[in-house]
Formats: C-alpha cells, structure tokens, sequence
C-alpha cells in the first residue's frame, strides 16, 4: 500500500505547484494538431502531452471517454501514458465520472487497484444513486492509497436543476459534501451521524501531510460558492479555468487563498501543442498565474 493519495498530492503541490492538466484528445483538438482522429493520432498527441508536462505539473487528469471511443487499442494509448506520468513524477487523476452499486461500482474502483493494468493515483465518481453506492470505492481508494473526488457542485449551465433539489434542510450538492467530510473524518462510517463541524479541523483550508484522500468536485465558473467546505478534510477539484472563462481570480473569489484546490486548465494548454516548449510555456503561465 503507498502513502493515502492525499498525502502524495500535498507533496506534488508543494514540489510542483497545484495545478492539473486535463488530457482531453477530442476530434477538433486532434484536428488543430494536424492529427488524424485515430488510436495512432491519439497515442502521438498523448504522447506528447505527456513527455512535456509529466515532469513538471502536480496532476494529469486524461478523459476516459476519449481513450474509451477507440476501443481496446485506445485504452492500449491510456495505459501506457498513465504508467509514464507515473513514473515521470505526475499524480494521474482518471475522468471517468463512474458511479454505480455494489460489485459494479466494486470493478470500477479497480482503477486504484496498484495491481490494475491502469493503475490511477485517484479518480472522479458521480454520487446519483446515493453516497453509498460509493462505499466500494471508498473502500479500495483506503486500501490502495487512492483517492475519489466526488461531483458536487458542478458550473454547468443546468447543474442546479439537481444540485440545488433539497434533502431535508440541505441541498443535494451539501449533502455530497458533507459526506466526504465524513469520509475524511478518522473513524467515521456511513450512517453515522455526520461529524460536528466544531470538532473537525479544517484541513481544506491549507495543504499537508494530513490532506484527506477524498475531495469534492467543484466549478471555477459559479457566480458565487453556495455549498459549505468547512472541514471538509480534503482537496477541492475546481475545473473551469481558462477556455470556460474561469481565473485565478475566481478561485480566490469562490475558496479564499492558500485553499487545498486543484485548479484544472485543458483546452488553455493543450491548444499551444503539439510542440512540446509551446506545451510547457502555457503551463507555466498557468502556474506563475496560480501562484500570484
């Protein structure tokens, strides 16, 4: 077992910075690199992402769905990029967005599996059919070191339809939250009462070696924060910057500074490739942009 996946991502931010790289090889962006749309064109732009920015970004965060499309020689692409950003140094983070029950939620939390041909540092989960359809994850993400983050509070357009639906007194995406709070909360398991909010540090405030494993899912892009991360005891995953309009500023506005964020930039650095210095530079703006 390695040391919990929070732990290991508060040692990369601190040597690298908290940013995260989505890889996210869809047709258009293939296009803009002069690549065809293929398993040989999607290993040559993986390629390329990943021996320019492995070494120096905190977390790459591949999209399932792209490798997915191009079958088992597509997946064939993902396994061996994700080994290799491994190895080169980035935490990877897989954007499947699985969410399921019992032995099936079971195989896909497989993915943390150290043993699993695609072993991941951690993965995103949807929590539609209830926080304990996400037990088996919960599971294998403590026994392996991995890690879960968890959607909550997401910024597209009509998230709140279902976000903002109220269980008792609490939005849904509250309801998220505090039960990864739970998660992080040492000796905590489902169906307990939930932890007081006074007696639980608020580890989300600063990064550390007691950083939880489980994070929350977050947008960039919201107009205001409308859920409460008081204690939640782990990383906040805030896609959205650049392309989607959200900035630094933005992360300040919604978290505070010196938050346990991931801040996520795609389409923002992928479009400077397929040169490998041109891939590095724009993550470096993003990185001196988060550090201002």
């Amino acid at each position: 077992m390695s040391a919990p996946f929070g732990e290991r991502l508060a040692d990369a931010v601190a040597a690298r910075g908290p940013l995260c790289v989505g890889i996210d090889p869809h047709v258009p962006l293939l296009e803009r690199w002069g690549l065809p749309d293929g398993p040989d064109g999607l290993a040559r732009f993986t390629d390329a992402v990943v021996d320019a920015l492995a070494g120096t970004v905190a977390v790459l965060k591949p999209q399932l769905a792209f490798y997915e499309r191009h079958g088992s020689r597509g997946l064939a692409v993902l396994e061996d990029a994700v080994a290799r950003a491994r190895a080169a140094g980035a935490l990877v983070l897989l954007d499947a967005k699985r969410g399921d029950i019992g032995s099936t939620m079971d195989a896909y939390a497989d993915y943390l599996r150290p043993d699993h041909p695609l072993a991941v540092d951690a993965m995103t989960v949807s929590p539609f059919l209830g926080p304990g359809s996400l037990q088996p994850a919960v599971d294998t993400a403590r026994q392996s070191g991995g890690g879960l983050f968890v959607l909550a509070r997401t910024s597209n357009p009509d998230a709140g339809a279902l976000q903002h639906a109220l269980v008792g007194e609490r939005t849904v995406a509250q309801v998220v939250v505090d039960t990864v709070r739970g998660w992080n909360t040492p000796g905590w398991v489902l169906g307990d009462p939930l932890p007081d909010l006074g007696a639980v540090q608020d580890l989300a405030s600063r990064w550390g070696p007691t950083t939880g494993s489980f994070g929350v899912v977050v947008g960039a892009t919201l107009a205001e924060l409308d859920v409460d991360l008081s204690g939640l005891g782990g990383p906040v995953l805030a896609p959205g910057l650049g392309a989607q309009g959200g900035s630094p500023a933005d992360l300040r506005r919604l978290f505070g500074a010196g938050a346990a964020v991931v801040p996520t930039v795609s389409r923002d650095v992928l479009a400077a490739g397929p040169d490998a210095a041109a891939l590095r530079a724009a993550a470096d703006r993003w990185a001196t942009e988060l550090a201002g």
